[in-house]
């Protein structure tokens, strides 16, 4: 038996003219595919959920979309998806929606990944490009060898929570004052950040 979410209703009806039959076949096609299918209410928008969240979607002012929740599991590398945060891209007319045996196909792969237990793939992140050491920054760890040593030794991550500390210094007044203070810091083999580190 179909279990709907008043909270759906309730979107639906408060969502744009244009966008109310995309919601309403979307949803309908959903519970066609997987009648177990929970409706909830995540981030603010309709959610389906077996086995975990499967798929969502929303309206907003000119368009609708609908997403996988394992989205390069179940559609791969589709361009039109790449439009918009959904998986069929912009969705502005119900003729836009996929065949009802496509749409099928697709929840059927995006239930059996759930199933098996397959998580969602985590989003790649790019490395942040090096920061320079600022000259005067440099010319006192000359002169101080252990907070030289202690900052060649932290992790990049560390490294670069002083470099940016001192680099994002609007005067020289407050730059040589973060430079000091991070030289006697380094010197005590601290972290920048060492006030609010467990103890």
């Amino acid at each position: 038996m179909v279990q709907t979410d008043p909270r759906v209703d309730a979107y639906i009806a408060k969502k744009a003219e244009f966008a109310r039959p995309i919601l309403v076949r979307l949803r309908a096609l959903v519970h066609a595919t997987c009648p177990e299918v929970s409706e909830t209410i995540k981030w603010g928008m309709p959610s389906f959920e077996h086995h975990g969240i499967l798929c969502g979607m929303a309206a907003f002012k000119e368009h609708a979309v609908f997403g996988f929740w394992k989205h390069e599991l179940v559609i791969g590398d589709d361009p039109k998806a790449k439009e918009a945060m959904g998986s069929f891209g912009c969705l502005r007319s119900i003729d836009e929606l996929p065949s009802k045996a496509r749409f099928a196909q697709l929840m059927k792969k995006a239930i059996q990944l759930n199933v098996d237990g397959v998580k969602a793939p985590r989003a790649k992140t790019k490395p942040k490009a090096p920061i320079k050491m600022h000259p005067e920054l440099k010319r006192a760890l000359a002169k101080n060898a252990k907070a030289a040593a202690t900052l060649a030794g932290f992790p990049p991550g560390a490294q670069r929570e002083y470099l940016e500390w001192i680099a994002d210094a609007k005067t020289d007044a407050t730059r040589a004052r973060r430079i000091a203070d991070a030289v006697a810091w380094l010197a005590a083999g601290k972290r920048r950040n060492w006030k609010y580190e467990k103890c």
